[in-house]
């Protein structure tokens, strides 16, 4: 019911020249959300039979084509660099929150762009005067108020999926992180028992 009473179209049109940054945001966001979500499912970042190899302690080499598969590649490349492999791991990581800053940017900028046009727009509701009454025209100027606040409008509706989104995609990197880090110490433990048995 409310949203029949919106004309959207007007909504958009009030926005004015704001509207193309608020676009821009918009497309940006919605890039980065899906972007990352085929990125950090579970079988591009730790697969299950390398998950299972790991936990077993079967010798096995990464595929490069996962980020558990790297981290293995680059254990057993450098085998005894406990240090390097770790910060390996944790380069892995970063890659995996490449953009999501982005989306905490865009949440806190598109309602600011928006309260731009919401101050420009009301700026010019207060300008409009009936040239007899020397009044503002009490309808024309609800009216101009109201759409005076599209472009917040329009920036909060961008910056809440853009909240979301940075809030469930930082909850997912966190988890696999420490997935990553247990597994990445069983990988190192069994090289240093390896170590000590060629020693021995």
């Amino acid at each position: 019911m409310l949203l029949a009473s919106i004309d959207i179209t007007r909504i958009v049109r009030e926005a004015g020249l704001l509207i193309y940054p608020l676009g821009i945001c918009s497309l940006v966001a919605i890039f980065i959300i899906v972007e990352r979500f085929v990125a950090l499912r579970r079988s591009a970042v730790i697969p299950e039979d390398l998950a299972e190899a790991v936990i077993e302690g079967r010798a096995i080499g990464g595929d490069k084509r996962s980020a558990l598969g790297r981290i293995l590649d680059f254990a057993a490349h450098h085998a005894g660099d406990v240090e390097a492999t770790k910060a390996y791991a944790r380069l892995e990581v970063i890659k995996m929150e490449k953009g999501v800053s982005y989306l905490d940017t865009i949440y806190a900028a598109a309602p600011l762009i928006g309260l731009i046009g919401t101050v420009t727009g009301l700026l010019g509701a207060f300008s409009v005067v009936d040239p007899l009454t020397r009044m503002p025209d009490p309808v024309q100027f609800t009216e101009s108020v109201g759409y005076a606040l599209s472009a917040t409008v329009l920036g909060l509706c961008i910056a809440l999926p853009a909240l979301i989104g940075s809030g469930h995609l930082q909850r997912v990197i966190d988890k696999h992180a420490a997935q990553l880090d247990v597994l990445l110490e069983r990988v190192l433990a069994r090289q240093a028992s390896l170590a000590e048995k060629k020693i021995s």
